[in-house]
C-alpha cells in the first residue's frame, strides 16, 4: 500500500519506490530497511535463502515466512501469508542473505514451524485487507470504553486486525499485571474475532503512535530503532547534562534513547582524565570539580559556593594531585585564560572586510537637507511681497505749471 505521494500500481506495489529503498517521505513503511546486498550472493550456494521478512501495519510489526514456491519477490510487493486460521497480507521487507542476520538478531530459529508464504496478493486479498483496516479505529474506541467500564488499570494503544478479519491483536500498556480474562470474553462476543492480548512498553507505544522529537525529526522508535536498551541518569552525568527530567524525557515519559548514542565516545574520552580528582587542596581552600570538557581537555573547579569557575588542564590537575600527596598545597589553581586577546589589526581588518560606513556622514547630509528646506520656506519669491511688508503707495505726479 503506497502513500499519497507515490501512489499504488495495479499490482499493489508502491509506484514511487520501485524497490529503490522507499519513497522520500518515509510514509510507505515505518522502520524501513533497504537490502543493498539483496542481489549480491554472500554464500557459495547458487540458491538464495528461502525465508522472507514481511512487515505488517506500515512496518510496526515484522515476521518471517518461508517461500516454498521459490518465486522472486521484490521489496515493496504485497504478499499473502499464513495467518491464524486464515491468511494475512503484508509487504515484503527483506529477501536474500540479510534475512539470516535479522533472524539471528531476533533469535528466531530456521525450523519447520516457520509459516509459509502463500502467493502474491491479488485484488480480492487487498480489498479484504482494506475493509479490515477500516474497522480498526472504531474497534479501538470501543475496546477502550469496555476496558474503562471494567475498571482495568490498562491502556489499549493499538488494534491490528488480520486481513481476513478473523483475528484481532490488542496492544496494551500497564504498570502492573492485569487480569483480562473477562475482557477477552467481552471482546470475542463484541467483535466476533479471535482475540490476542499483547503487552508492550511505553517506548513501543511511542513508536506505534509516532511523532516529532525535540530535535525536530521524527522519533527514532517509529523510524529505525527496534532494540530498546535501558537508559538511566548516569548517561546524562557522564555527558555533563543537567538532570532535568522534563528535558531528558521523551514523548513516552521515559529517558530519551538518544542519551546512549554518544555515551561510548564520552566513556573512551574520559579515560584520559585523572581519577579521584573531585577535590583539590590549595591555600585558598578546597576546589571542587564541576564538570569535564572532553573536547578541550579541561576540568572546571570552583571554591565552595562561589559562582566563579577555573578551567584547568589535565597536566595541571595531575601536578596539584601530586603536590597534595606530598602534603603540599599550591597557592593558586592557575586556570587557563579562554578569552582570546583582541588586537587593533584584527579590528581594522574586520572593518575593511565588512565595509562599514560612519553614521555621522548620513547625519550631516540630513542636516544639510533640513537647513535647505528651512531656508526655502523663509526666503520669499522675488515676484511676491515679503510677509511683513506694506503694499506699495502710488506715486503722486505733480502737474507742471503752465
Amino acid at each position: 500500500m503506497g502513500c499519497g505521494n507515490c501512489g499504488t500500481e495495479a499490482g499493489g506495489k508502491p509506484g514511487g519506490c520501485k524497490g529503490n529503498g522507499g519513497c522520500s517521505s518515509g510514509g510507505c513503511n515505518r522502520l524501513n530497511v533497504y537490502d543493498w546486498l539483496g542481489r549480491i550472493p554472500l554464500t557459495d550456494s547458487l540458491t538464495t535463502f528461502d525465508i522472507i521478512e514481511v512487515s505488517f501495519n506500515n512496518g510496526s510489526r515484522k515476521d518471517f515466512f518461508r517461500n516454498t514456491s521459490r518465486h522472486l519477490f521484490e521489496k515493496g510487493e504485497m504478499v499473502t501469508v499464513e495467518g491464524v486460521s486464515g491468511f494475512d497480507v503484508g509487504m515484503v521487507n527483506l529477501t536474500g542473505e540479510l534475512v539470516k542476520l535479522q533472524m539471528k538478531k531476533r533469535r528466531v530459529d530456521n525450523s519447520p514451524e516457520v509459516k509459509r508464504l502463500l502467493r502474491r496478493a491479488g485484488s480480492d486479498d487487498l480489498a479484504k485487507m482494506s475493509e479490515s483496516k477500516q474497522k480498526e479505529t472504531a474497534t479501538l474506541i470501543r475496546a477502550r470504553a469496555i476496558a474503562r467500564s471494567l475498571n482495568l488499570d490498562m491502556k489499549i494503544a493499538e488494534v491490528e486486525i488480520q486481513a481476513d478479519g478473523r483475528k484481532a491483536t490488542f496492544f496494551y500498556t500497564a504498570d502492573e499485571r492485569v487480569d483480562f480474562r473477562e475482557l477477552i470474553k467481552i471482546f470475542a462476543g463484541e467483535f466476533r474475532v479471535k482475540v490476542e492480548m499483547r503487552q508492550i512498553g511505553a517506548r513501543q507505544e511511542a513508536g506505534k503512535v509516532g511523532g516529532i522529537g525535540s530535535c525536530g525529526r521524527e522519533l527514532c522508535c517509529s523510524t529505525w530503532l527496534t532494540d530498546f536498551k535501558s537508559v538511566n541518569t548516569t548517561a546524562a552525568r557522564y555527558q555533563n547534562l543537567s538532570i532535568n527530567q522534563t528535558k531528558l524525557s521523551g514523548q513516552c515519559g521515559r529517558l530519551k534513547c538518544c542519551l546512549n548514542y554518544e555515551l561510548d565516545t564520552y566513556m573512551d574520552a574520559l579515560k584520559e582524565f585523572p581519577i579521584d580528582a573531585d577535590n583539590l587542596d590549595t591555600t585558598a581552600g578546597v576546589a571542587h570539580l564541576q564538570k569535564k570538557d572532553i573536547f578541550k581537555n579541561l576540568m572546571w573547579y570552583s571554591y565552595g559556593d562561589a559562582s566563579k569557575q577555573f578551567p584547568l588542564t589535565i597536566v595541571r590537575v595531575r601536578e596539584i594531585q601530586e603536590m597534595n600527596r606530598q602534603g603540599l598545597k599550591p597557592e593558586e589553581l592557575k586556570g587557563v585564560d579562554l578569552t582570546p586577546p583582541k588586537t587593533s589589526e584584527d579590528e581594522h581588518h574586520f572593518v575593511d572586510v565588512v565595509g562599514q560606513i560612519s553614521l555621522r556622514s548620513l547625519e550631516k547630509n540630513s542636516r544639510r537637507r533640513k537647513q535647505k528646506q528651512r531656508q526655502g520656506q523663509q526666503t520669499p519669491h522675488p515676484r511676491q511681497n515679503p510677509p511683513n511688508s506694506q503694499p506699495p503707495q502710488p506715486r503722486s505726479n505733480p502737474r507742471r505749471p503752465r
